[in-house]
């Protein structure tokens, strides 16, 4: 296997934005793309069997990890050509892509943007929309106001992850308290804004790629009632429920590779007309 250091390109309003690739140059590349609150490495886990597969491109959304943190309030636009940029740089024309949470908001975006960079789309523990607005207003002004990140980062864990989870000591569940700590304040308000003020009830129907969405049975962030809304707007798409609260790649991780993994690496019939 081949695998990068870190590294970063700079987007056109001057944001720097960190990347690195796992896996063999010559297979299919896989972008993923994080959850508020994250960074590449939520998805450490799930790597190893990613790469039996495909090249994985993981990368920092602004105001995350090891990317800048400008001040916000982002933008889904915004996000969603910080991806197109990278992939840019990068000279990559087509990609499969995975995104959970805002990450499968950016993935939207990006499909009805963008939908020749896309090749298969799953879309993971996300929404078309969580309004109202006017909910996402108080949270930002308290964080920014707030001293540090430390009692949204209790509050960002209870609605990961299961009691269970949290109850005893876990070394999984202690890398994403101590990634929470380290997010800047500005990234995270400066996200939530992006959602606050994205609505693809109506535009996530021009997705025209094969699209599996995933939802969570115990999610209250991104409900199984949201996901259902959003494979019933995806023309096409395909719906997996997993008992799992929202970061169901952690949770249930074997389930969720299995879901993922049979649908990118699916043989899509060939057609008489294309055999001759």
């Amino acid at each position: 296997m081949t695998s990068s250091t870190l590294t970063a390109i700079t987007t056109g309003d001057g944001v720097r934005i960190a990347y690195r690739f796992d896996g063999e140059q010559d297979r299919p590349v896989l972008l993923l793309s994080n959850s508020i609150g994250t960074d590449l490495h939520m998805w450490d886990g799930q790597v190893p069997a990613l790469t039996e597969h495909f090249r994985v491109l993981r990368y920092d959304a602004r105001g995350h990890g090891a990317s800048d943190a400008p001040a916000g309030p982002y933008s889904l636009d915004r996000l969603v050509r910080d991806v197109v940029e990278l992939l840019d740089a990068l000279d990559l024309r087509r990609v499969h892509v995975l995104g959970l949470s805002l990450g499968g908001i950016v993935a939207q975006g990006l499909a009805v943007r963008e939908p020749e960079r896309v090749d298969r789309l799953v879309l993971s523990n996300t929404a078309a929309y969580l309004g109202p607005p006017q909910q996402w207003d108080r949270p930002i002004a308290d964080l920014l106001a707030a001293p540090d990140m430390q009692a949204t980062a209790e509050t960002f864990l209870r609605n990961w992850f299961p009691a269970r989870m949290l109850d005893e000591p876990n070394e999984v569940v202690e890398g994403f308290r101590a990634t929470l700590l380290a997010t800047p304040r500005a990234g995270v308000a400066g996200s939530w804004a992006a959602v606050r003020d994205a609505d693809l009830r109506r535009t996530a129907a021009l997705v025209t790629n094969p699209t599996l969405v995933i939802a969570g049975e115990h999610d209250t962030v991104t409900s199984a009632a949201h996901g259902r809304e959003l494979a019933g707007i995806v023309p096409g798409a395909r719906f997996t429920l997993l008992p799992t609260v929202h970061m169901a790649n952690v949770e249930r991780q074997a389930e969720f590779l299995d879901a993922v993994l049979a649908f990118l690496t699916e043989r899509v019939p060939v057609t008489p007309a294309e055999r001759s």
